[in-house]
């Protein structure tokens, strides 16, 4: 072989060698380019899913906010308009009360508590209050029963109240103290029940 052959036959050697040299070197810097590129990609996707969770959240949260805020706004209105309600109701109720006052059914009311007062208080000294505005049976129910009855110095909107000094209790039938009671005990049942 001459040395021009020789030559030319180097030169094709290394000009495959540095094709396939370069080719590899191509090949093995797409390789990692794709590598960084799936990466990269794999990395957008999971910060944009990381982001939508976030803001998801983030909306979940103002919707529970303004949820709450509109139940405590319904709550508000509900408890107010029961309490509208409650005053009309025991308003009526001491218009009936009021009526009731006026009837011989009351009177009994009034014999059967200082008779029950009387009962519980035995041989111990009991001294019975009635309202003002039952003065006019003070007399009568105290001769009947033979008991010490006196006229409050306020009114408790009918019923008695009787007082054993030595023993210090108070038995309260006043007409004042059951409206407070079951205005206090009163709930609005909501529901089908």
């Amino acid at each position: 072989m001459t040395t021009e052959e020789k030559l030319k036959h180097f030169q094709e050697i290394c000009m495959t060698d540095a094709r396939e040299r370069s080719g590899k070197m191509l090949d093995d810097y797409m390789s990692a380019l794709e590598t960084t590129y799936e990466e990269h990609v794999a990395d957008g996707k999971r910060r944009a899913r990381m982001q939508v969770e976030a803001e998801t959240e983030k909306l979940e949260r103002e919707i529970n906010k303004r949820l709450s805020i509109g139940q405590l706004d319904l709550k508000r209105e509900l408890s107010r308009r029961q309490e509208e309600l409650k005053d009309k109701l025991f308003v009526e109720l001491r218009d009936r009360l009021a009526n009731f006052m006026e009837t011989q059914e009351y009177q009994q009311l009034l014999e059967r508590q200082v008779k029950a007062a009387k009962e519980f208080a035995g041989d111990e000294e009991v001294v019975i209050y009635m309202d003002p505005s039952d003065a006019d049976k003070v007399q009568r129910i105290a001769l009947h029963h033979n008991a010490m009855i006196k006229i409050s110095e306020y009114s408790f909107s009918g019923g008695t109240r009787a007082v054993l000094p030595n023993k210090h209790i108070l038995i309260d039938n006043s007409f004042e103290t059951k409206l407070r009671e079951a205005r206090h005990e009163f709930k609005f049942e909501l529901g089908g029940k």
